[in-house]
């Protein structure tokens, strides 16, 4: 099976990619031509995985904003969030700025990839890379030191996806919470306690491209990327996690099933789904992400001066307001998300995969 990578990466950036003790590939035409068609599917399937991933995981990411950017009562239980909004908004209102994410899924996948494969080259050329059992090694030897290259370079990729991820999530968030802040000034007769506590940006969009042109009309296109810090210290080691539980997940399954998962062959579908669930939870179980992700979308959704001092600013307040438990809001969402959000990428892309080759 070989070190292939996770979902999003599957048949592009894989070990035949980075052994250098690999004969070199022929240079025809036609295996050119075949490398080209097959990374194209990879490409192609992963932006369809990512797209099933954002639709299936968004009610759920909606919650987790909204339950991060206010103090409201019916904010503190999952169940409370989801009632409020499909009371007051209808099932519509669960998918409130998802056109952004949506809209971000191939360049995301693009940069995503670049960034992994780039990693794992490194990560390869160096004398810390693996195999360090060889293939006759220990198995669990091998899947935990297949699991390690793949948690160095998946923690490389996230720096470059950052930069893209970034402003769709500062157009995400704005949008998920700009109508909830909308009702309570409204109920308030315009004046908002939310707004107040947690400083919630009071402006109102039509829609991402309005949201978007109206952020660098107002701020420069550097008030698009605002939380990229937060959004890197968020990814680095969600990412490693992710990457990490996923080839180890995959490998584990492969041997308990009694096949060779250095045979060659790609992981069973059943292996890949299960192992993706299992990385998604990894991703905000190692706690920084969480976070991380409070404090930046309680940033990238604040008003222009509402932090002067930035994140340290934004850390203080919560603090003050909430505890040390405020630091974890959204938790819950966070992790009910991940495993459906991560089997539908699995899926989106298997479908997607099987169905383009049927067309060749």
């Amino acid at each position: 099976m070989g070190r292939s990578s996770p979902p999003v990466f599957d048949e592009i950036g894989n070990e035949d990619d980075v052994n250098h003790d690999a004969s070199p590939p022929p240079s025809s035409s036609s295996s050119s031509s075949s490398s080209s068609s097959s990374s194209l599917k990879a490409f192609l399937s992963g932006g369809v995985g990512g797209a099933c991933s954002v639709l299936i995981g968004h009610p759920l990411d909606l919650v987790k904003v909204r339950m991060q950017t206010t103090t409201a009562p019916s904010a503190t239980t999952v169940s409370g969030m989801l009632a409020e909004t499909i009371r007051k908004e209808g099932p519509r209102g669960l998918f409130r700025g998802v056109g952004a994410p949506l809209a971000s899924v191939v360049p995301v996948t693009a940069v995503a990839f670049w960034g992994y494969d780039v990693g794992r080259r490194i990560v390869a050329s160096s004398s810390y890379s693996s195999p360090r059992g060889g293939e006759g090694g220990d198995p669990r030897r091998r899947a935990l030191d297949d699991a390690t290259d793949a948690c160095v370079a998946g923690a490389m990729s996230a720096l470059p996806t950052a930069l893209v991820i970034a402003p769709t999530e500062r157009v995400k968030c704005l949008l998920q919470v700009q109508q909830q802040q909308r009702q309570r000034q409204r109920r308030r007769g315009g004046t908002s306690g939310m707004a107040s506590s947690v400083g919630v940006r009071a402006e109102y969009y039509s829609g991402t491209i309005d949201c978007a042109r109206r952020l660098v009309e107002e701020g420069g296109a550097r008030s698009l990327f605002r939380g990229t810090g937060m959004t890197i210290v968020r990814g680095v080691p969600g990412t490693a996690a992710y990457f990490a539980a996923y080839e180890y997940a995959k490998r584990e399954i492969t041997v308990y099933r009694g096949m060779d998962p250095d045979d060659g062959s790609p992981p069973s579908p059943g292996a890949v789904l299960v192992a993706g669930g299992l990385a998604g939870v990894a991703y905000w179980a190692v706690g920084v992400p969480i976070v991380a992700d409070v404090l930046k979308s309680r940033y990238q959704t604040s008003p222009p001066g509402r932090y002067p001092g930035g994140y340290v600013d934004v850390y203080s307040a919560l603090v003050r307001e909430e505890g040390y438990a405020g630091l974890f809001r959204g938790f819950r969402p966070a992790m009910m998300r991940a495993i459906p959000a991560s089997m539908a990428r699995s899926i989106g892309m298997e479908v997607t995969r099987k169905m383009l080759e049927f067309a060749d």
